[in-house]
């Protein structure tokens, strides 16, 4: 930059009176000017006036500073870049101002030289208004270092703003990579957490699925209970219609006993009438499912039993007799396969041989037909039983168990353990005992497979009668023939 030499003395600023009449100075400030070609002064037009760089500064700074608060990282960093770009346009600024202040030095200086050209060409008062003029002019020269030497001072300042700026946009940027990193992580982080929330979620919906349905079984397993408590305690019209068909069905069986002893007394004396002769032994009981027949002696003079040898046999309609293997006690219980049959045993005493036969064919026990058809429907059925023998040996427990008959297999259990568990195969057998003393009627032998065998005591006649009827439908609809010793071969 070209500097106006500074030997001159500083004048007093004071009201200068015109060069000439027609000179005058309207202001203080020396007129801006540009030199065009050929070397010609153009006069240029005042500027729009800009406000000083420490101003616009210093009121980006307050606003930054206002709004830092509420602005987040990325707000900030743009207005960061926002401060930049307005250093950047007030640097432009100073390099045309640096333009225009070395065009002003130069037209002062050519001013100056002219003026000191016309002082030495003019005398009297013009010299004087001469000399006055240049010491204007070198008094606009001191005005205008001055101002250069302030605007050095802001450019500097503002110099050192932009780096500020430029060193906090550049913070800016790595804060928010690193925000950016570290807001990633956390939903990387947030991701896998979910993901493991919704696993345990799932899981403990499938556990309280599982633990609610057994719940739900519990649940109605209890009111079931419940309701056949109240209805033991409270008596409904239900319970009163089931006790009266309970009384009906006991007399049903009460007159068909009495029938079948009607008719066996007049088989008896129609065959005593006919034949004219006296028998030793005689059958006593009902001839019918869930009765015991018993052998008789007729006379004092008849042998006695213990000293002779019985046999039982089913004879069919065609009066073919079917040997009934295991009965060979003075005491049988008829059981489903002998119903509509007649039962006939032969007696040997002494070398003698008295056959005995029941006066029909064996009758169905009212009511077991419709019972057992009740029970098919479901998948299983369960009976309370108490096992008394194991394969011929007297069972150590008394408790207890129950036998459930399903459609595919038969298992015996103790309350949540499995004694045993077998399907229907041609090994496995099932027949009412075969002797025995007054409690055969409600007992049942079973045999799951080959070296293993069970005597069964069931509640009553009718549960023993219902078990082997039900196992032997379900084992024929699995094409297998469920029966006693010796009943297949025959």
């Amino acid at each position: 930059m070209t500097r106006v030499s500074r030997e001159f003395k500083t004048m007093q600023m004071e009201a200068v009176p015109a060069v000439s009449a027609d000179v005058v100075f309207a202001t203080r400030q020396f007129p801006s000017y540009k030199i065009g070609a050929n070397n010609e002064i153009i006069d240029v037009k005042d500027e729009a006036k800009i406000s000083p760089l420490r101003e616009a500064v210093a009121r980006e700074t307050a606003l930054l500073l206002e709004q830092h608060k509420r602005l987040s990282v990325r707000d900030l960093a743009k207005k960061f870049e926002k401060g930049l770009v307005s250093a950047a346009n007030l640097e432009k600024e100073d390099k045309l101002r640096d333009i225009t202040s070395l065009e002003k030095h130069v037209i002062l200086k050519r001013l100056r030289d002219s003026l000191e050209s016309l002082n030495g060409r003019v005398v009297g008062k013009n010299k004087d208004d001469t000399e006055e003029a240049i010491a204007l002019v070198e008094a606009l020269a001191v005005q205008l270092t001055q101002r250069e030497v302030e605007l050095i001072q802001e450019k500097v300042e503002a110099k050192k703003l932009a780096n500020i700026l430029k060193q906090a946009s550049e913070d800016a940027k790595k804060i928010i990579e690193e925000e950016r990193a570290f807001a990633r992580s956390e939903i990387e982080k947030a991701k896998e957490a979910v993901k493991r929330v919704e696993a345990a979620i799932q899981e403990q919906d499938r556990l309280s699925d599982a633990s609610g349905k057994q719940d739900m079984d519990k649940l109605m397993k209890e009111v079931q209970e419940a309701r056949r408590i109240k209805m033991l305690h409270q008596p409904s019209k239900v319970m009163d219609m089931e006790h009266e068909l309970q009384a009906l069905r006991s007399q049903l069986v009460e007159k068909h006993k009495q029938s079948l002893q009607i008719q066996k007394e007049l088989a008896i004396c129609r065959r005593s009438r006919d034949e004219r002769e006296s028998h030793l032994y005689e059958l006593d009981g009902f001839e019918a499912l869930g009765s015991l027949l018993q052998i008789r002696c007729t006379s004092d003079t008849s042998p006695e039993l213990s000293a002779c040898s019985a046999q039982w046999y089913r004879v069919s309609s065609d009066m073919s007799k079917e040997l009934i293997s295991g009965a060979t006690k003075t005491l049988y219980a008829p059981e489903p396969f002998d119903v509509g049959q007649i039962l006939l045993v032969e007696i040997i005493s002494d070398g003698q041989l008295v056959r005995l036969t029941t006066t029909g064919p064996v009758e169905p026990a009212p009511g077991l037909g419709s019972y057992v058809e009740s029970l098919a429907r479901k998948n299983d059925t369960e009976f309370k039983v108490v096992v008394s023998q194991m394969n011929g040996q007297q069972y150590p427990s008394d408790s207890i168990h129950l036998l459930h008959v399903g459609k595919m297999r038969i298992k015996l259990c103790k309350g949540k353990s499995t004694v045993v568990k077998e399907n229907y195969t041609s090994s496995m057998q099932l027949c009412g005992v075969r002797g025995g003393g007054n409690a055969a009627p409600q007992a049942a032998f079973w045999q799951p497979k080959e070296g293993l065998n069970f005597i069964l005591a069931f509640e009553s006649d009718r549960d023993r009668n219902a078990a082997i009827m039900l196992s032997r439908r379900f084992a024929f609809d699995c094409n297998i023939v469920l029966a006693g010793p010796g009943d297949r071969q025959n």
